[in-house]
């Protein structure tokens, strides 16, 4: 088969896919763990309810309460101004807002994450809200494994189009719109 000059064989064009074997299963279970962690601080903050004992076995979410105490913790101890006073001037005031808005968005990325609608725009959406957490406590030591964990892996499912696998954004997104859907 002749190619014309300038243009690229169909078979080397880059494809929008995880192409290392086998690393697809693993990032869709770290894709799926993520979403079931942002799913569950999710809801935990729908009934505002952060201490579970079912037994067999016991564990504490970020609940709304628990949220609003670590953004006064943050607020309180940082040495960032532009974060300080943002959250200080308009989150902290604004709660009630605030706490809505998060609960949602903690659901819309612990079910992208989960079921790989939007992958990207998922992780992208978990960096940004905990990202300026991080910052603020960062110097305290107290969180300094705790919010890395939380971040790097959303990182690389923000790079990788792990929703591809086992996903939505595989499974009917890119067939609808196409190699080009971005997430």
């Amino acid at each position: 088969m002749e190619i014309a000059p300038g243009t690229v064989a169909p078979d080397t064009v880059a494809t929008n896919k995880i192409v290392m074997p086998g690393a697809d299963r693993i990032v869709v279970a770290l894709r799926i763990f993520f979403g079931l962690n942002w799913l569950s601080n999710a809801i935990a903050k729908v009934f505002n309810k952060a201490n579970y004992d079912w037994g067999w076995l016991s564990f504490n979410l970020v609940n709304r309460d628990t949220a609003h105490a670590i953004l006064n913790q943050g607020t309180g101890s940082t040495g960032i101004a532009p974060l300080r006073a943002f959250y200080l001037d308009v989150v902290l005031p604004n709660w009630g807002f605030f706490q809505v808005f998060l609960t949602i968005a903690e659901l819309a990325v612990g079910i992208g994450l989960l079921f790989g609608i939007a992958t990207r725009l998922a992780a992208l959406g978990g960096i940004l809200l905990i990202l300026p957490i991080w910052l603020m406590l960062f110097h305290t030591n107290q969180y300094f494994w705790t919010y890395p964990l939380d971040l790097f892996p959303l990182v690389l499912l923000a790079v990788v189009p792990a929703g591809r696998v086992a996903g939505v954004d595989g499974k009917f997104l890119t067939k609808i719109v196409g190699e080009r859907w971005p997430f």
